[in-house]
């Protein structure tokens, strides 16, 4: 591809796009039609006093778009935010796919990415315990592939025909539409305690991955089995992985609960400012090849759907990068209608008899039909491939191709039998030519019916922290069950899992502990995967929010300070009793963004304190401000004083203790300097307890 080309195929979507983009600023305001409008205050009456007036069509347009702006939400993944990117591979992928976007390093492909949320309505917050969608559209010169996916590997079932029951367990009650975006009530846990298979799912859903501090710091997964296949028609089985760069983090449910009240947009503002910094989030693509002939090499079924295949089995390659560089420019425009579907493949790229993914390849296309109002929703800008289109599917609801010609049916004469179909060769798309046979029927593999196994591993894999996590995650969900039955239903499947999960679960909530398991339970070959745990992730301190706590009167120190984060590409904005400009004793000036009332801690991940005798008398003079380091410390976030600050930090910390044999500024992750010496070293120390993300061993 010459380098012209490849600028073209770089720039093809937001060039596109830029066709159908409008700026209104300075412009006369028009009707639809574009007819200019000279009033727009009053409807046309009858009199100043009497009736509207039929005839008035800008009213009536201006009415019924209002009317209409509202499509029908997502039935699932209705919260989501979405982000422009390109895709760039690392090497040519030639002997595993001839998909074309996996061939070229230097060829940057574009990409739409939407991250959401799975149970809860549009309107509900982003911090809520669920599983997270992350779908990606590549707009790709063969076409658009659509990689749907999840920041989970497996899922909840196994066949696609029971998702309906899923969803309609796990969504509000049908007889009093509570509770909203949660899975803490009896219809779901109902489901999960007659259904075995959502036993690994379970472990997954309650622990920290439910948690994730930021759209860009969580994975993500295809979840179901793929095919690769090459030019020769060579096939492997795949999964699809998106690592992110800057690690996979999670925040505390306490925290959680608390972000969603004080900022319900807490993901996507942090993904828009982001971007909108230049701090481009970025995934690596990784793939898990199986060889088709090792198929039924492993002692789990790798079309199952609720098996990951563990990486120290089928290790990751990473094979590309995502970067992510534009935000919308209109959220419903792009975000709210874009179309995902994982039908929507290109040449080198297959399916599986994953039976979820093949009920997937149905339901998508229906539910974009009655979401988007009818076939042409692919006309949408936001989903439109770069590539052309030419087919005999002409008309339907909000059509936008004007198609010429008298043909619309193939084969045809009058045109030359055009569009003709495309060969192999010329690019055409050619299903794998997998050999089935078997009788119809309507039942599961038995190498289905181990649901046990890998959820052991799961638990093995979690360090004591995230176990405890766990158990408190169980004690909250089922807590919030009103049938002990359930509840107990619930503990006895736990048994098949762990002894001690099941005695610290049902002693929580109250229903009996069993003594054995009460299912024959197949163990693990692998005991334990430590790619599974959040513990082993990559730290940085890239991007990280600090809270610098300064008052008027701050000391010199605070603005090197600040001058350090920024260069270690964290970021820092001042928290003050008051907004605007404040003053330190040197006649330095910072910009105070917060006060202890507009903000909290539970939206940093660091809090540091600033010396300064007056300056550290008026942060104190705030209840507020001793609260904003309490919740921090709580929650097990670094944090840092210098000077004066650290007589404030121990004396709000000694409050939240109440001992007196515990030293507050020496416990984990508290970074403090009193003298030169000390001073002269503290960004760095404070930046790596920053990089460090939580102190889980710390005294609460």
């Amino acid at each position: 591809m010459s380098n012209e080309n490849k600028r073209i195929n770089e720039n093809s979507k937001q060039e596109q796009l830029d066709t159908f983009r409008v700026n209104d600023e300075g412009q006369k305001l028009t009707t639809n039609q574009g007819l200019k409008v000279s009033e727009d205050e009053h409807s046309l009456k009858a009199g100043v006093r009497g009736p509207t007036l039929m005839e008035d069509f800008h009213f009536r347009e201006k009415m019924t778009h209002f009317d209409h702006e509202r499509i029908p939400e997502r039935i699932v993944h209705a919260r989501g935010f979405g982000a422009h990117g390109y895709f760039q591979v690392y090497e040519p992928l030639t002997s595993l796919t001839k998909a074309k976007f996996l061939q070229d390093p230097s060829v940057k492909t574009p990409v739409f990415v939407r991250f959401s949320t799975v149970a809860g309505s549009r309107g509900s917050a982003d911090t809520v315990r669920d599983v997270r969608g992350f779908a990606t559209k590549f707009y790709t010169e063969e076409g658009n592939y659509d990689l749907v996916g999840n920041n989970m590997p497996i899922f909840f079932i196994q066949d696609a025909i029971k998702f309906p029951d899923l969803i309609h367990a796990v969504k509000p009650e049908p007889h009093n539409e509570i509770p909203q975006a949660t899975a803490a009530h009896d219809t779901f846990w109902d489901f999960v305690a007659n259904n075995p298979e959502t036993s690994h799912m379970m472990l997954w859903a309650l622990s920290d991955r439910a948690l994730p501090r930021s759209y860009r710091m969580m994975e993500g997964f295809s979840v179901n089995t793929f095919r690769l296949v090459n030019e020769e028609g060579r096939a492997h089985f795949v999964k699809f992985h998106w690592k992110p760069l800057l690690g996979t983090h999670a925040q505390v449910w306490d925290e959680y609960q608390k972000v969603a009240g004080k900022d319900p947009d807490f993901h996507r503002r942090d993904l828009w400012d982001a971007i909108d910094t230049g701090n481009y989030p970025e995934f690596e693509f990784g793939i898990q090849i199986i060889k088709e002939e090792d198929e039924l090499s492993f002692d789990f079924d790798i079309l199952d759907p609720t098996k990951l295949w563990p990486e120290e089995l089928v290790p990751v390659r990473r094979v590309g990068k995502m970067t992510l560089t534009r935000n919308t420019d209109n959220f419903f425009a792009e975000t709210e209608q874009i179309a995902f579907h994982p039908g929507h493949v290109v040449p080198g790229i297959d399916f599986s008899n994953d039976p979820l993914l093949q009920g997937r390849l149905f339901s998508y296309t229906d539910t974009q039909l009655s979401r988007l109002g009818g076939p042409n929703f692919t006309e949408i800008p936001i989903n439109r491939p770069v590539a052309p289109v030419h087919n005999n599917q002409r008309d339907g609801m909000h059509r936008m191709t004007i198609n010429q010609g008298q043909t619309s049916y193939h084969k045809n004469g009058l045109a030359g039998n055009s569009p003709s179909p495309a060969s192999p060769a010329e690019g055409g798309y050619q299903h794998y030519a997998e050999k089935v046979d078997g009788r119809k029927i309507q039942a599961r593999s038995d190498s289905f019916k181990d649901f046990y196994s890998q959820a052991i591993m799961f638990w093995n894999s979690q360090s004591e922290v995230e176990k405890k996590h766990l158990i408190s995650a169980f004690h909250f969900e089922l807590g919030k069950v009103k049938s002990m039955d359930i509840r107990q239903q619930i503990v006895n499947r736990l048994i098949n899992i762990d002894a001690r999960l099941a005695s610290e679960v049902a002693t929580k909530i109250g229903v009996q502990v069993p003594e054995v398991p009460l299912e024959e339970v197949k163990q693990p070959t692998i005991k334990s995967s430590p790619a599974v745990s959040m513990m082993n992730t990559v730290h940085s301190v890239k991007t990280r929010k600090v809270a610098v706590i300064a008052g008027d009167g701050f000391d010199a120190n605070t603005v090197a300070f600040i001058q350090a984060i920024h260069e270690a590409g964290a970021m820092a904005e001042v928290v003050s009793a008051r907004q605007g400009t404040i003053s330190g004793q040197g006649g330095e000036s910072l910009e105070a963004m917060h006060t202890f009332l507009t903000s909290d801690s539970l939206l940093f991940d660091a809090v540091f304190v600033a010396g300064g005798e007056n300056g550290v008398s008026a942060i104190a003079a705030d209840p507020k401000a001793r609260e904003f380091v309490q919740e921090a410390y709580k929650h097990y976030k670094p944090i840092g004083a210098v000077n004066e600050g650290t007589s404030f930090l121990a004396k709000s910390i000694d409050m939240l203790l109440s001992s007196d044999e515990t030293d507050a500024l020496q416990g984990p992750g508290i970074v403090t300097a009193s003298n030169a010496d000390e001073i002269a070293g503290f960004s760095e120390k404070f930046l790596e307890a920053v990089a460090a993300h939580r102190f889980w061993d710390r005294p609460i």
